[in-house]
């Protein structure tokens, strides 16, 4: 028996089951499914980039390229288009979730050599507890089932943080040190960082925060290198990280160039339409009391859609009954046709700087630390026919056992994995020096994501799934024992 468990076969094909589980048993969409299902669409028949605005087809770039790109390939392949496509889609997001388990488990073997690891039996271990902890991970695997960006976005990061803990890694290599002797090694650190540029890049033609990543190593390499005096060298991987970024995105900055006449490498921030109204005003409203998930079905999601009712907003929403009342006034006007006017933005924008004068540490600390708890240790429930109700516990208890339990179970499954992620990465710390940066590096990625994620006007649970790769690789280390991780000072 533990044979079977210790073959790497046997960890793939139990991720592939409970893939196929979602996939055939739970299969899901979003509200940005069937956008990339028409943009791939309209790519693959038409040859535009586009969707049909005011009774035209019009090219945009509302969307990263990515993965409408994906999507047109399979509907290439399978004669087949948007929603008589999905389960070919989701076949093909299964074998790209289980290669992404693979790269998660080397990453944690990077991550062992680093810590001064080199017997192969220890390694081993490490990466097959890497292995089962990826392909077991219902967070990752769910989202095979949806036609969403996040299975290519975790492999691509997974990815990346193998190329950038590697480039973390060669900076004490000897040969770095000594580049007169060893002139082919000391350019190690360059040709990783190019390597890990042109990865980030790729996964910013899904993701576009996906540099965020590259920051997060470029910092911790130009840290390294600055303490060590090595100030040209610092220069020389910025520029190759860079260049390897911009690899894969010049052709779609040149597309929006000549198509649109716009110089921008990144889809538009808030996702606009061309001659839409973006709802500034809006969104600062909404972020001075948003910060669950579950509200922007009541708000944010609404929006140039339904109507919105004041009274189904959280009683957070408003300091005063006076503020209820000029809130359910600008909402009335809404409703009557439902488009949001300037004069009506206006209005949330006065209400957002009133409340935010008045509570200055609720909007810019407050808030984002409870979006920032939100997406972390939600019960990851959005894929799943689960109410995610838990309070009040007697009452949700009473109405629906199985649906509280499984709540419980997810959140709690949740913390699970970012427990162990922590204990990992404060393991590693101790037992190893020369692991330090890298540990420095994923976790500022985590803190910086997540910051930046708080600004985001609708705080969803997925956003921070890019940071399981890390999680999980630093999970396998926790798990392994003493002996397996040595001390390496040197």
């Amino acid at each position: 028996m533990r044979r079977i468990f210790s073959n790497p076969v046997t960890a793939l094909a139990a991720g592939l089951c409970l893939r196929l589980f979602f996939v055939l048993k739970l299969p899901a969409d979003s509200g940005d499914s069937e956008l990339y299902e028409q943009l791939a669409a309209n790519w693959l028949r038409h040859g535009c980039y586009g969707l049909e605005l005011n009774g035209a087809l019009q090219p945009v770039n509302v969307r990263m390229p990515g993965y409408p790109a994906y999507l047109a390939m399979v509907y290439w392949l399978t004669g087949r288009t948007g929603a008589a496509a999905r389960l070919a889609v989701m076949l093909g997001q299964i074998a790209l979730d289980l290669l992404g388990c693979l790269v998660i488990a080397q990453l944690a073997k990077v991550l062992a050599e680093v810590a001064g690891v080199r017997e192969p039996t220890a390694l081993r271990k490490v990466w097959l507890a890497a292995l089962w902890l990826a392909a077991l991970c219902p967070f990752t695997a769910n989202y095979s089932a949806v036609p969403l960006t996040e299975v290519f976005a975790v492999l691509l990061t997974a990815l990346g943080c193998c190329l950038l803990v590697a480039s973390v890694r060669l900076v004490k290599e000897p040969s770095f040190r000594m580049p007169k002797t060893h002139a082919r090694l000391s350019r190690g650190v360059e040709f990783t960082a190019l390597g890990a540029g042109f990865v980030v890049g790729a996964g910013t033609l899904f993701r576009p925060e996906a540099p965020l990543l590259l920051a997060a190593g470029f910092a911790v390499i130009a840290w390294q290198l600055a303490t060590r005096g090595i100030w040209k060298r610092i220069a020389s991987t910025g520029a190759a990280m860079a260049l390897g970024l911009l690899g894969p995105l010049i052709p779609w900055g040149v597309r929006n160039q000549i198509t649109l006449n716009q110089t921008q490498l990144l889809a538009p921030k808030n996702s606009n339409l061309p001659g839409e109204l973006i709802p500034y005003g809006f969104m600062a409203w909404e972020k001075t009391w948003l910060y669950r998930m579950k509200d922007s079905y009541l708000s944010a999601w609404k929006l140039d859609e339904e109507s919105i009712d004041a009274d189904t907003l959280p009683a957070r929403a408003f300091d005063t009954p006076e503020e209820k009342q000029r809130v359910a006034m600008i909402l009335q006007s809404y409703n009557d046709d439902l488009t949001l006017t300037k004069e009506e933005d206006n209005a949330f924008a006065s209400l957002a700087r009133e409340r935010t004068a008045r509570y200055p540490l609720r909007t810019y600390i407050g808030l984002p630390a409870l979006r920032a708890a939100t997406m972390w240790f939600s019960p990851r429930i959005e894929l799943l026919p689960v109410s995610g109700n838990v309070f009040p516990l007697v009452q949700s208890w009473l109405e629906d056992r199985i649906d509280q339990c499984v709540t419980v179970g997810v959140f709690l499954l949740n913390v699970t994995y970012v427990g162990l992620g922590v204990w990992g990465g404060v393991k590693l710390w101790r037992s190893s020096r020369t692991a330090r940066p890298a540990v420095i590096f994923m976790a500022l990625f985590a803190v910086v994501r997540t910051v930046f994620l708080t600004t985001v006007e609708t705080p969803e649970p997925r956003y921070v799934l890019e940071c399981f790769p890390a999680l999980i690789a630093l999970g396998a280390l926790a798990l392994g024992r003493r002996r397996e991780v040595q001390p390496a000072n040197a």
